[in-house]
C-alpha cells in the first residue's frame, strides 16, 4: 500500500463527517472505531490510516467489539445484496453440500458457546481451511476467542480500508462528494 495519499484517501480525508462515517460503517459497524478514525483525519497516507485502524480495533471495549461483530454474516451465508461479503467468503461458494451443512452446524454451535458469530478473515481461505478454523477455535476459552476475534476483525478492517483508499469507486466508496467543514 502506498504511503502518499491516493484518490480514495484524498476523498476520505476531505469528505463531510457524515459521508466518511457512512463509508467507515460499511467497513466496520463499531461506532467507537469509526469515531477514532474520523478524529485523526486527515491521513498523510494509507499506512497512517491502517495504523489508526489497528489502534482503534485494539482499543475496542467488549461492547464495541460486539457491535462490530453483529454486522458480520456467518461464514457460508454472505449477507444478501452485499457483494463484498460474498467476495470475502468466496472460499465457501463452491463447497460441497456436506461441507456447507457441517459449517452451518459448527456456526450454530460456536454461536451458542460464545454468543456471537464466528468471525474470521476469510479472504483467500478455502472451505476446508474455514472448516478447520471453526473446529479448532470452538475449543477456545471465551477470553482467548475474544482476542482472536479482535485480531481477525483488524485484518478484515485493513483489507476493507485498503479497498476504500485504493479504489474510490469500489465497494467501500464514499457515497457522495463532499468537503469537511
Amino acid at each position: 500500500m502506498t504511503s502518499c495519499p491516493t484518490p480514495g484517501l484524498t476523498r476520505f480525508n476531505t469528505a463531510e463527517d457524515s459521508v466518511a462515517r457512512a463509508a467507515l460503517h460499511a467497513i466496520c459497524a463499531s461506532g467507537a472505531w469509526a469515531d477514532a478514525l474520523l478524529a485523526r483525519r486527515p491521513y498523510p497516507g494509507a499506512e497512517a490510516l491502517l495504523a489508526a485502524s489497528d489502534a482503534a480495533t485494539a482499543a475496542l471495549s467488549a461492547a464495541g467489539l460486539a457491535e462490530a461483530m453483529a454486522a458480520h454474516p456467518p461464514i457460508g451465508r454472505p449477507a444478501p445484496g452485499d457483494p463484498a461479503s460474498a467476495r470475502e467468503q468466496r472460499g465457501m461458494a463452491q463447497a460441497p453440500p456436506e461441507l456447507r451443512a457441517e459449517m452451518l452446524a459448527l456456526n450454530l454451535a460456536y454461536q451458542r458457546k460464545f454468543g456471537h458469530v464466528f468471525l474470521i478473515c476469510a479472504t483467500g481461505l478455502g472451505a476446508a481451511q474455514l472448516l478447520d478454523a471453526i473446529r479448532h477455535r470452538t475449543g477456545n476459552t471465551p477470553e482467548r476467542e475474544r482476542e482472536i476475534v479482535r485480531g481477525e476483525l483488524g485484518k478484515i478492517n485493513r483489507i476493507r480500508l485498503g479497498r476504500l483508499v485504493e479504489d474510490p469507486a469500489g465497494p467501500y466508496a464514499l457515497a457522495q462528494e463532499g468537503t469537511r467543514p
